[in-house]
């Protein structure tokens, strides 16, 4: 089901709908101020395990965990004062930056590693569903496992005929976020997206 959206002001009972079905263990498609993402409800296993499906990614790949703000990032991960300096700098944005998880992340998220990628997106779709939600969404880009993201909700609806719902904010970019590992001394650019790697200092 493809169902259009403010991406400025979104609908209240637009967001309440995509609420419903992630608290009924469905996967939905959203915009972010990146890429479209695809996400589920944290805890859902079988929401999780579809989006692998789905995308034909590895589950060596890590989810995202998408947060609402910096206080609500720092409880899913352990943030020293250094890296709270740049986060708040940075954030909300288009980065993920990957920090050593605490034990609110559930450990189907984790495999092995005891590290999480977070993202806090400056885009209000993401923005109501989580607070709406109560919690951070489980997440990846919309796009199958070496592929460009997919811009056009409906290409999207087409190709992951797994997903319950599109929320379609019209068309959407294709550069994912930037991806900087913080759990060493100093950050590690791992991918390079979206958000100006000179920034991070």
């Amino acid at each position: 089901m493809r169902l259009e959206v403010n991406a400025l002001h979104p609908e209240p009972r637009k967001i309440q709908r995509a609420v419903e079905l992630l608290r009924q263990g469905e996967v939905i498609v959203y915009p972010t101020d990146t890429v479209y993402g695809m996400g589920c409800a944290m805890g859902e296993k079988r929401a999780i395990d579809r989006i692998y499906h789905l995308t034909g990614k590895d589950e060596h790949q890590l989810l995202t965990l998408v947060c609402a703000d910096l206080s609500d990032l720092a409880r899913y991960a352990v943030v020293e004062n250094p890296q709270y300096r740049l986060l708040k700098r940075l954030l909300p944005g288009p980065y993920t930056f990957v920090l050593p998880a605490t034990r609110e992340v559930p450990r189907m998220l984790l495999g092995k590693r005891k590290t999480i990628g977070l993202r806090v997106p400056a885009h209000a779709v993401p923005q109501a569903l989580i607070k709406v939600l109560g919690a951070p969404l489980v997440s990846t880009s919309a796009s199958y496992r070496g592929e460009e993201p997919l811009a056009d909700p409906a290409e999207i609806v087409e190709r992951f005929k797994g997903v319950e719902l599109v929320l379609d904010a019209e068309f959407c970019g294709v550069v994912p976020s930037t991806v900087v590992d913080m759990t060493g001394p100093e950050p590690v650019i791992v991918r390079e997206g979206l958000g100006p790697i000179d920034a991070i200092r």
